[in-house]
């Protein structure tokens, strides 16, 4: 039989740093959350070729003495657990295998010096071996430098990626740790060009903006909430600022970056009745539970938790985001100027022999017909104006003219939306703020509108009744995931899907949500239980209703291409000021965009 042997110490450090040190990015992670934890304020990080030549990290924390350095560079040896109470840990990390792994695949210095020392010590690991060990002249704080990463692992090394892939993965983890400690200085350098460069003690909202995209500053609503224990910060964007991919999502739990499915799970809930499918918000939370309350012992990297409490973590995370998106009213991601002056000038076109008039739109005048004047559009009031409900038609049937109205009075241009002037293409509503001009897209706005009215009028609950099956359906399941829905059925029922046990693997469906009609049950139970597995909450089935709400929002809102009444337009503006998140329509597309008076004086060169 094979002989059971114990491995070299050399070899074990190199299994061990196939856990923590998988490329340049996860060694630089480790360093600079060790320097952290060493309560640093200034934190400085240079690589050279995206980290796979050297990665340097120098800080002003604490310091080391001798002794402690080589004890640092022993396996499972940490200064970050004062007991044996493992779950309690309050630190980035404790892992003793990360100096020594690195130190094993690597070229590894380290130069410390406790501020009240007077003078440092240094040691160098050449790929597992002690190559140097004496003083060292360096300010108070620890440097580290580790170079030639996998040189002598060439099995490694060549399954890394570009340097460029590499800066940034490394890039990426220095602005993540930026952003969870505000307090912290950061500068990143790579190839001596610097990348990175942040202030300590910024305000969370201004590092936020500064490290992920300046437009969140004024595109972002900021989130501060509690429940409990837990609390709830950071800054998400408003759904019409979105991306293609979800990369630019930021999750924290008590200061550490995460990467965990259950939180992503709950920000695409939240978002679910606002996004298209194919959009992804832009945000970074930042979650703080007591310790207890979440595992962080699941991944040797430490990038994904387990909670204690899933259900309650999602729901606390899905009802924050939502109500801090519902304060913002009825903001809406506006264009920068610049881009919108792009989009309304033209070039100069050369000028004619004959005597052509060039518009704005360098299309040639011409001498109207008579079929081109048409009545402008009086001013009117809102007064006596009435919404039918969304079964009948939204708006009343054009008169195929513009009634005469009364004057409207001069302060209704202090509405946020302004007043209604005209419509143009039978599709956007165009009116006049005290501050600009207003373009309303009718179809996505009223769109919007729908949707908030069926909610708030309790239609999610008229959705919800069942729909009881002539003959009940058995979808057959892994016994699992039978258990997990057995545990819902309650909470289940209440969104109007009936299940009951039928077996060891099996449930009977005898009910679904009546708005779902002619749906696939098996495929819709399976979906759930998918979710299930997932995130440990049936929110799936919510977000289908939503979805369904949505559909029927849609089809019952104003249709582009319908003439309105001016009175009908500024009802239209009056009910969006008056409905939260009526700044995007149910896909996160804008509901309408502004277009300042000192941009307007620009078109026509008066600035």
């Amino acid at each position: 039989m094979p002989t059971i042997r114990r491995l070299p110490e050399h070899l074990v450090n190199r299994i061990a740093a196939g856990e923590v040190v998988e490329r340049p990015a996860s060694a630089l992670k480790e360093l600079v959350e060790n320097a952290i934890d060493a309560g640093s304020t200034q934190i400085t990080v240079r690589i050279a070729s995206g980290g796979l030549d050297l990665i340097e990290v120098t800080d002003d924390g604490c310091g080391m003495v001798p002794d402690q350095i080589a004890l640092a560079l022993e396996r499972h040896a940490t200064s970050k657990l004062p007991d044996e109470h493992i779950e309690l840990v309050a630190t980035l990390g404790f892992r003793g295998e990360a100096l020594p792994s690195i130190g094993s695949v690597a070229r590894l210095t380290i130069e410390s010096r406790p501020h009240d020392s007077a003078e440092g010590w240094k040691r160098v690991v050449d790929h597992g071996v002690v190559a140097a060990d004496g003083p060292a002249a360096l300010p108070p704080g620890t440097r580290i430098r580790v170079e030639d990463l996998f040189g002598k692992v060439p099995a490694r090394r060549k399954f890394l990626r570009s340097a460029r892939s590499e800066y940034a993965a490394c890039q990426d983890v220095v602005r993540r740790l930026a952003m969870a400690r505000p307090d912290i200085g950061f500068v990143m350098e790579h190839d001596g060009r610097r990348v990175v460069s942040v202030q300590p003690r910024e305000e969370l909202a201004s590092r936020v903006a500064r490290l992920v995209a300046r437009e969140l500053a004024e595109d972002g609503v900021l989130i501060d909430a509690e429940r409990g224990s837990a609390r709830l910060t950071g800054v998400a964007g408003l759904p019409t600022y979105n991306r293609g991919v979800a990369d630019h999502q930021y999750l924290f739990v008590n200061g550490r970056p995460v990467k965990d499915r259950l939180l992503v799970g709950a920000v695409r809930g939240a978002y679910s009745d606002m996004l298209a499918r194919d959009r992804h918000a832009v945000l970074a939370l930042f979650l703080e539970i007591p310790p207890e309350e979440v595992d962080v012992n699941v991944h040797p990297a430490k990038t994904e938790v387990r909670f204690r409490d899933p259900a309650f973590i999602r729901g606390f995370l899905v009802g924050a985001l939502r109500h801090a998106l519902e304060s913002s009213g009825q903001r809406s991601a506006q264009p920068a100027a610049a881009a919108a002056m792009n989009m309304w000038q033209v070039e100069p076109v050369a000028p004619a022999p004959a005597p052509a008039i060039g518009s704005l739109f360098a299309r040639e005048y011409s001498a109207p017909s008579r079929s081109d004047f048409r009545p402008a559009p009086s001013r009117v009031s809102e007064a006596g104006t009435v919404w039918r409900s969304y079964e009948e038609e939204v708006m009343a049937q054009p008169s195929g003219r513009a009634e005469p109205a009364p004057e409207e009075p001069e302060e209704a241009l202090q509405y946020p939306l302004g007043v209604a002037r005209g419509q143009v293409a039978g599709t956007y509503i165009v009116a006049e703020a005290d501050d600009g001009l207003v373009i309303v897209d009718q179809h996505a706005a009223h769109e919007r509108l729908v949707l908030e009215r069926l909610k708030a009028a309790g239609a999610e609950d008229a959705m919800a009744r069942s729909q009881a099956l002539l003959l009940p359906e058995v979808v057959e399941l892994e016994e699992a995931a039978c258990d997990a829905l057995e545990e819902k059925t309650a909470d289940l029922a209440r969104f109007g899907l009936v299940l009951e046990r039928f077996g060891p693997s099996a449930m009977l469906v005898r009910a679904i949500p009546s708005v779902l009609g002619k749906s696939d049950v098996h495929a819709l139970v399976r979906d759930i239980a998918d979710d299930l597995a997932r995130n440990g909450d049936a929110l799936l089935l919510g977000e289908k209703l939503d979805l369904v709400l949505a559909t029927m929002a849609c089809h019952g809102s104003v249709r582009a291409g319908r003439s309105l009444s001016v009175a009908e337009m500024n009802a239209l503006l009056r009910e969006m000021e008056r409905t939260p998140r009526s700044g995007q329509c149910n896909h996160g597309r804008p509901t309408w965009v502004k277009l300042a008076h000192h941009d307007i004086e620009k078109l026509f060169g008066r600035k």
